[in-house]
This record gives C-alpha cells, structure tokens and sequence, in this order.
C-alpha cells in the first residue's frame, strides 16, 4: 500500500479490490436480489394458499410453527409463508387470497427458528389479518 505523494490511484485500485469481500456490495452489483426474489423487489405480493402446514422450530426452541404455502400470482411461484399471532391460522382457508410480505429478518433472511420462511402473511381476501383475529372486522365471502 503506497504512501508517497502518487500514490492515490494505488489506493483506489486496492479499495475497488476488496469491496467484492463485501457480501451487500456484491449482491447488489450482480444483481442477485432481481434474480433470486419470488416477489421480484417488491415489497408485498398477492397469492392463492395452497396448504396450511405446521413447522417445528430449530434447535434450542420447541414448538410449532403455523405456516401456508402460498403460490404468487405475478409468476406462479411458491413461497411459504408464516402466520402471525396466536390463532391467525384460523383464519386462513386453502384458495384464499393472501397479501404476503418480507418477515423482517436481518440481510433478507428467515427470522429467529423459523426454519427458511421469510414471508409473512398480512392481509386474506382484502381485509387485514389483524383486524380478523381483533374480531373488528368479518372475512367476505369468495
């Protein structure tokens, strides 16, 4: 590593090197996230549930894990999708139509013990998941 009067450019060439140690940079510059990303970058999707399943959590945790496996509209994709809060599952029927969305965990990952989930459902045949377990608001009929 240079440290004489010209040597800037030796710097900058050094620095351009090691950036492709950097995971985030690399991603970005080939493109991975458009390649790889069910919901192709954006930040919710709609899609049909296919089945209701039950995970088991990893290692140090137990219990179960209520999911449903959702099948994009936008390019037929399948994703699984976890189902927040105590009781959620109940309202979620095979053939509804979900609004999915990331889970939040950190560099685009699964969250915690879920075991490679990385979307949550937030929304069943229009109305807020929520507001449905708060009993505020009735799913409509299809």
């Amino acid at each position: 590593m240079g440290r004489g009067e010209y040597s800037a450019l030796d710097l900058l060439q050094t620095r351009k090197k090691f950036r492709w140690k950097e995971k985030a940079w690399k991603r970005k510059k080939l493109h991975l996230k458009d390649k790889y990303d069910p919901l192709e970058g954006a930040p919710q999707g709609k899609g049909i549930v296919i089945e209701k399943k039950v995970l088991e959590q990893k290692q140090p945790h137990s219990g179960l894990i209520k999911c449903v496996k959702v099948q994009l509209i936008k390019n037929g994709k399948t994703v699984t999708a976890f189902a927040p809060r105590s009781g959620a599952i109940n309202y979620i029927d095979e053939h509804d139509e979900v609004t999915i969305e990331g889970l939040g965990g950190s560099q685009r990952g699964q969250m915690g013990s879920i075991p490679g989930v990385r979307y949550k459902v937030s929304k069943v045949n229009g109305v807020d998941l929520q507001m449905l377990i708060a009993k505020r608001k009735e799913k409509p009929k299809r």
